[in-house]
């Protein structure tokens, strides 16, 4: 059985897909691009997919990851071109590869997101940015399905800034009036720590209330590096130990196909 990482993206208006809507289109990308799936034992089979850490319904994000197992090997970089052709424009596969080590979620540990603030003034934002990273806690309240919760958003943000407005996000977006861009790294921690806390922290410490909802974006996802203060790539360790594995049992099978009798 071969195991295949899948990289996508949540684009455009397509960032208030649900989850369960996007397992429904992949779904049927699979069954298009007739993917030799693995199936699970039981009464009732079902595709081996595993989704790892799915961003919040109405965010978008450069850096969604799941992970398919298959009956039979397949190239990951062909496969990835028949799984995008198949998906709609704005769920996009862009890149595959194939699983040579262990624990894809456990490497999920931490994102780099950006915060979109239309009608905010940058020097604003700066300032309340200032507040919230000098503060030691910053407790917010969410609704969750046991009521409402208080806790602390300040642990796990490790990184909060104010970036330059770039062209990529004057073409997403044109700019009419003031705008502040924020570039946040949060860690996942229980309970979560989603952006929209960060902004009702940046409310409580300092009264920044944008005029009209915050465009969300996650750019990245993966390992946090405490060094470097950056978020590596998930995939990187399957590259590498990619090219120093055996091929698969395709490739092997034809490299050692009989030979026909001797003339």
């Amino acid at each position: 059985m071969q195991r295949i990482r899948l990289r996508y993206t949540k684009r455009g208006r397509l960032r208030f897909t649900s989850h369960r809507d996007f397992q429904r289109a992949f779904e049927r990308a699979l069954r298009r691009s007739e993917v030799p799936m693995a199936y699970s034992a039981g009464f009732t089979p079902h595709p081996r997919v595993s989704y790892a850490n799915a961003a919040p319904t109405g965010t978008g994000s450069e850096a969604e990851y799941l992970e398919i197992a298959l009956a039979e090997p397949r190239d990951p970089a062909v496969l990835r071109e028949l799984l995008d052709e198949s998906m709609p424009v704005g769920l996009d596969i862009i890149d595959a590869v194939e699983a040579h080590t262990s624990g894809l979620a456990d490497r999920l540990t931490a994102s780099v997101w950006e915060l979109r603030l239309d009608g905010v003034e940058p020097g604003d934002a700066e300032k309340a940015v200032e507040a919230f990273l000098a503060a030691e806690n910053v407790e917010v309240q969410r609704r969750t399905k046991n009521g409402m919760r208080t806790f602390d958003t300040r642990g796990a943000v490790v990184g909060l800034e104010v970036v330059p407005v770039t062209a990529a996000t004057e073409a997403d977006r044109p700019l009419d009036n003031a705008c502040a861009i924020l570039r946040l790294v949060v860690r996942h921690l229980t309970p979560a720590v989603r952006p929209d806390d960060v902004l009702s922290g940046l409310r409580a410490v300092a009264d920044l209330t944008p005029p009209v909802p915050a465009a969300v974006t996650r750019l990245a996802q993966g390992l946090f590096d405490e060094e470097s203060g950056t978020v590596t790539d998930p995939l990187a360790p399957d590259r590498e130990a990619g090219t120093t594995a055996p091929p698969t049992a395709a490739v092997s099978a034809d490299a050692k196909a009989p030979e026909g009798p001797a003339a």
